[in-house]
């Protein structure tokens, strides 16, 4: 009870007291609050077994909020009939459906059934973006604040990302890739958010409105186009590993994997680079080498000798996607690895459960990459054997 704000102070429309404050206070002014009152009635009606007294302390007080925070109310019966639409579950059912239609429609089951899984895929994102945007609206920041709003909102941007690729390619594989990322992102979300509150306190280092849409915002942007392409390449290796593409086909995935690694690069790159300007503005200094800010540089430097390999002719198009799945790997630990080292301003607390997920995922990329480095059979096999030195 001691950590329930419960009345309204005469200090501002957004400053609520706990109820020992409350009543800390009431012993100053002589006079309780009315929200202590109903309180004391609940508490007493909840003692006693008395549901119905119970029932009127709670319309009483709700009749009282009414009355002098309607804004208040009205907010909270806004989270209330948002947490009982619970719209990420039901995009993570429509992103499993527009999956399935899309890898169906690889069977040869023609455009129809792509074009279908493509629209499912386009519901989901829409429902998506409203979830964000009340989320928005209820916490009145910018779409990212906490680790569990940023899984929500890296699925967001990574399936914008892919719904243009689609939209230029038509190949299904766009909507593929966006549901395998989409489905995986808010399924983190949803075990983030069984710890608590989702709608946290903000943490004092990010009270910032401003920096919050512009350095966060972008960094993030870049964490989804780096495991998009990741994910991108995840896809070829595989599909190359077992069955013979047609030219067209990888010429279409090489070209994707380029185009969204530079765009990734560029968003973390003035990601970082705001970053340093907020720390800059914090705390006196550009860089402090934190780990948060390290695991940013990372995601840059990675991408960049990716690049840098490709222009080169370091890499062609097989070493181009297995650097490519290295990314996921740079970017997960940039993402959670860095939070659970228990130093930094970043750092959330190390976890179990968290560690054996993050390094269950890293395992299969490097056993993905691993199959992208074995000789292919027949002409396909060949025709790699130059793509990565040595």
């Amino acid at each position: 009870m001691t950590e329930i704000y419960t009345a309204p102070s005469g200090d501002g429309a957004d400053a609520w007291k706990k109820l020992p404050e409350s009543l800390i206070d009431s012993i100053e002014n002589g006079s309780l609050h009315p929200s202590s009152l109903a309180f004391a009635r609940m508490g007493e009606a909840y003692r006693g077994g008395d549901t119905s007294a119970f029932n009127s302390a709670i319309n009483d007080y709700r009749g009282w909020l009414l009355e002098n925070r309607p804004g208040h109310l009205k907010k909270s019966s806004s989270e209330s009939l948002f947490n009982a639409i619970a719209p990420f579950y039901l995009c993570m059912v429509l992103y499993v459906v527009a999956f399935l239609c899309a890898v169906i429609s690889w069977l040869g089951q023609g455009s129809a059934l792509r074009q279908a899984a493509f629209r499912v895929l386009l519901i989901g994102l829409v429902l998506h973006t409203l979830g964000l945007a009340t989320r928005m609206l209820l916490e009145g920041r910018p779409p990212v604040t906490n680790l569990y709003s940023s899984a929500i909102f890296i699925g967001w941007g990574a399936i914008i990302l892919s719904c243009v690729l689609e939209i230029f390619h038509r190949n299904a594989i766009g909507t593929v890739v966006a549901s395998v990322i989409g489905f995986a992102t808010l399924l983190i979300a949803h075990h983030l958010s069984l710890s608590g509150d989702t709608l946290e306190m903000m943490r004092a280092v990010l009270d910032t409105n401003f920096w919050l849409a512009t350095h966060v915002v972008v960094i993030t942007l870049g964490y989804s186009a780096t495991f998009l392409a990741g994910t991108i390449a995840t896809v070829y290796l595989l599909l190359r590993a077992f069955v013979s593409l047609p030219k067209f086909i990888t010429t279409a995935l090489r070209g994707m994997v380029y185009g969204v690694i530079c765009f990734a690069t560029l968003a973390s790159f003035v990601g970082t680079v705001l970053g340093g300007i907020w720390a800059d503005q914090s705390w006196g200094r550009f860089w402090g080498w934190d780990p948060k800010e390290n695991g940013a540089l990372l995601i840059v430097i990675w991408n960049a000798i990716i690049l840098h390999a490709r222009w080169g002719g370091m890499i062609r198009e097989r070493g181009l996607m297995v650097m490519a799945v290295f990314g996921n790997i740079v970017t997960s630990w940039s993402w959670f690895g860095t939070n659970m080292l228990g130093i930094g301003l970043h750092s959330y607390g190390f976890t179990d459960a968290a560690f054996l997920w993050l390094s269950a995922f890293m395992i299969s990329q490097v056993l993905v990459m691993a199959l992208g480095l074995i000789r292919e059979r027949g002409a396909q096999s060949r025709s790699d054997a130059a793509d990565l030195p040595g």
